[in-house]
C-alpha cells in the first residue's frame, strides 16, 4: 500500500513537471499535436499507477520520451511552417462578406446551426454583420464584423482615458509580500497606516492591490 502510495506521488510530481515543461500554449485550447501528446501522457501515467509488476522507471522512461518528442516536433514545427501547418492545420474561412462558404461548411463538416451557434457564443446574432467567420486552427471560431457593426472605442469617441496599468498585490491571504512593494513604489510603514487608518491589521487583510496611478483595492477577510 506504501509503496502504491508513494509511486503515485512520484507519477503526479513528474506529470506536472512535464506539463510545464511543454509551456503553457498547452494548457490553453490545444491542438491536434498537444491533444494527441496529452491523452497518451495520461494513459501511460495510469498504467505504472495500477500495476506494481511494473517497475516505476520503465513507467518514467515512456512519458519522458513523448515529452521529448513533443518539444523537439514544436522546435521544428516553429521553423517549418509547412511542417505545422501538416500537424496543426490552418485556419479555414466559414463565412466572407456575409455569405456562407458552404464547401468550408461541408469540408469542416460544421452545419448552419453550428455555425449560429458558434456566432451567438461571440454576441453575433445578425449574420450580415459579418465580414468573416474564420474556424482557427484549435477549434475555436473567431467573427470579425465590418466595422460599422463594431463596437466603439474611446478613441473613435473622442474620449480621454486613463493609461492602463496593472495592479500589484501587497497582501494576499493576510501575508505582506514585502517583495512587491519596491515594484509598487510604497513601504511597509505605508501599508501599515494605510490599514490603521481604516482600523484593520495585515492577518485581517483578504486582498490588498494598488496600481501605479494609486488606485487601492482592499478586501477583508469575511468573518465565520
Amino acid at each position: 500500500m506504501l509503496i502504491c502510495f508513494l509511486r503515485t506521488l512520484i507519477l503526479y510530481a513528474v506529470l506536472i513537471a512535464v506539463i510545464r515543461l511543454m509551456g503553457k500554449r498547452q494548457l490553453g485550447e490545444m491542438g491536434p499535436l498537444e491533444f494527441v501528446v496529452a491523452i497518451l501522457i495520461a494513459d501511460l501515467a495510469s498504467v505504472p499507477m495500477q500495476d506494481l509488476a511494473i517497475p516505476l522507471l520503465s513507467g518514467l522512461i515512456p512519458i519522458v520520451t513523448i515529452l521529448a518528442a513533443e518539444l523537439l516536433l514544436s522546435v521544428v514545427c516553429y521553423k517549418m511552417p509547412a511542417l505545422r501547418r501538416l500537424f496543426s492545420g490552418k485556419p479555414v474561412i466559414l463565412m466572407e462578406n456575409g455569405r456562407l462558404l458552404q464547401d468550408n461548411l461541408k469540408k469542416t463538416r460544421i452545419t448552419p446551426d453550428e455555425l449560429t451557434e458558434l456566432l451567438r457564443e461571440k454576441d453575433v446574432v445578425d449574420l450580415s454583420t459579418v465580414k468573416y467567420a474564420i474556424l482557427e486552427t484549435n477549434g475555436q471560431l473567431s467573427a470579425l464584423l465590418y466595422p460599422e457593426h463594431q463596437s466603439p472605442t474611446a478613441q473613435d469617441a473622442g474620449v480621454a482615458v486613463t493609461p492602463l496599468s496593472l495592479p500589484v498585490t501587497l497582501i494576499s491571504s493576510g501575508k505582506l509580500l514585502r517583495e512587491n512593494l519596491p515594484v509598487a513604489g510604497r513601504t511597509e510603514s505605508w501599508v501599515n497606516d494605510f490599514l490603521r487608518a481604516r482600523g484593520v491589521g495585515v492577518h485581517q487583510i483578504y486582498l490588498l492591490t494598488i496600481t501605479a496611478d494609486g488606485t487601492v483595492y482592499l478586501s477583508e477577510k469575511e468573518r465565520p
